[in-house]
Order: C-alpha cells, then sequence, then structure tokens
C-alpha cells in the first residue's frame, strides 16, 4: 500500500479546522479518517481533533479489528462515545457550544472495506480508472434532492448547500451510516468539502489518473487545484492506493 495525507487551511480561513489521518496497526489492517470541524470560537477544531484523536488511538490499540461485523459495532460505539465526549465538553466550556464535525472512515483489511460517514465530508473509491462516490452526504440540499425537491443541478448552487442535517456533537443520539464496499478497488479517497465544493468528480479522477505523480504529488495537487480556484474552505484528504497485487 501507498499512503499520504495532508491539510491545508485554504485561501480564506484563518486557521484549519480539518483533522486527518491515516493509521495502520499490527495486523496490517488500515484506517483513514477525515473530519471538518465547525461551530464555536475556534472550536471546530477542537471537535475535529478529538474525533481524530480518538478514533487513531482506538484503532492503534487493537491488533486486529476483527471481522465486519466487529468492525461495523467499533464504528458505531466509537461514534457514540466521541459524541459524548463533545457534548460533555461543551457543557464545561460555555464558548464552545454549538461546536460539531463531520467525520468519513475508511477500514481496509485483506478480507473486507467499510466506509462510514456523518455530515458532508466524502469517501471515493478508484476502481479500472474511474471514481466512484461511496458516501452520501447529510445535507439539506441532498434531502431536498432525494425527495425531488431540487435537481442535482439546482443542488449545486443553493445557497444552503452546506446545511448540515447531521454532525457529532450536533445530534444525540448520533448514528453513522455504513457501507460495504467492493475490496477489489485500485484506491481509496477520504476528503472534506474543501475539495469537492471546488473541484468536481472528474477533476479529481483527472487528477488521480496521472501516472507520472506520485501518491503524495497527487494530494498536493489536489489541494493546490483547490486553493487555484478559491480556497474558500479548509482542504484534507486522505489517499491510499493499492500496489500491484495486493
Amino acid at each position: 500500500m501507498q499512503t499520504y495525507y495532508l491539510t491545508d487551511a485554504g485561501k480564506i480561513r484563518e486557521h484549519n479546522e480539518d483533522n486527518v489521518t491515516i493509521a495502520q496497526n499490527n495486523n496490517g489492517e488500515y484506517l483513514l479518517a477525515v473530519a471538518d470541524g465547525m461551530g464555536g470560537h475556534q472550536a471546530g477544531e477542537v471537535a475535529s481533533s478529538m474525533t481524530i484523536d480518538y478514533i487513531n488511538e482506538a484503532f492503534l490499540k487493537m491488533d486486529s479489528i476483527g471481522d465486519k461485523a466487529n468492525a461495523v459495532n467499533w464504528l458505531r460505539e466509537s461514534v457514540e462515545i466521541i459524541n459524548n465526549n463533545i457534548f460533555a465538553y461543551t457543557d464545561k466550556v460555555v464558548e464552545s457550544k454549538g461546536m460539531g464535525t463531520t467525520l468519513v472512515v475508511a477500514i481496509l483489511t485483506k478480507d473486507y472495506l467499510l466506509f462510514g460517514n456523518i455530515g458532508d465530508s466524502s469517501g471515493f473509491v478508484m476502481k479500472e480508472n474511474n471514481l466512484y462516490k461511496v458516501t452520501k452526504d447529510h445535507t439539506l440540499v441532498n434531502l431536498l434532492v432525494s425527495t425531488g425537491e431540487l435537481t442535482e443541478e439546482e443542488a449545486k448552487m443553493h445557497p444552503k448547500k452546506n446545511v448540515l442535517m447531521r454532525a457529532i456533537g450536533a445530534n444525540n443520539p448520533i448514528e453513522i451510516d455504513i457501507f460495504d464496499v467492493d475490496i477489489n478497488v485500485d484506491a481509496i479517497l477520504l476528503c472534506s468539502d474543501g475539495l469537492t465544493n471546488m473541484l468536481s468528480k472528474e477533476q479529481i479522477q483527472k487528477v488521480l489518473e496521472t501516472e507520472s505523480l506520485t501518491v503524495e504529488e497527487k494530494v498536493i495537487r489536489l489541494i493546490k487545484k483547490s486553493n487555484n480556484r478559491g480556497g474558500t474552505d479548509n482542504i484534507s484528504i486522505a489517499y491510499l492506493v493499492k500496489e500491484s497485487g495486493e
């Protein structure tokens, strides 16, 4: 496997509220995660940091995450614990009221590939030189699209396109959507909406299929392209590529 992750504040925001990680445990299993924090007085970065720190440390404490059912349960339980931790923090720190975070996560073992998400950070897979979005955004406009009240094109330009219907620290109880994905993929890409709001799926795919670039160079180029198009938000990417034979 080749992996690389990077986060960038973008061109407009004064500080970065995103957090990102890629971890490999003792059994050679991978965790990728991106969290995009929001709300409170610079508290978005606290929420995203609490989320990534917990899930990263909990994953690395285990020699193996176990079978698929165990991994699903672990994801659900982890999100509940993180959610409770964030609510407890906002009860103690008054100025952090309203803070929360998105989360998109992928777990790759030799037997299965799982994605999970809360909010509008995205998970993709590359397969046979095509980029496919796995996750579904928990946004107001996505809900309106699903009910037929908005078209996909109208949703892209809607003034409330970033209004979240679900986030860690905003909903209690919290639920993570989990996707069981075919393990036969070439690559996994997770990102915050700082990337997907600036670049289309086709533009992201074009960079990822550039054979002359290394894994690291592809991630850096995606962030540069997002910044060149305005960089209106923090941008975070976690990228894993399977090497031939894996």
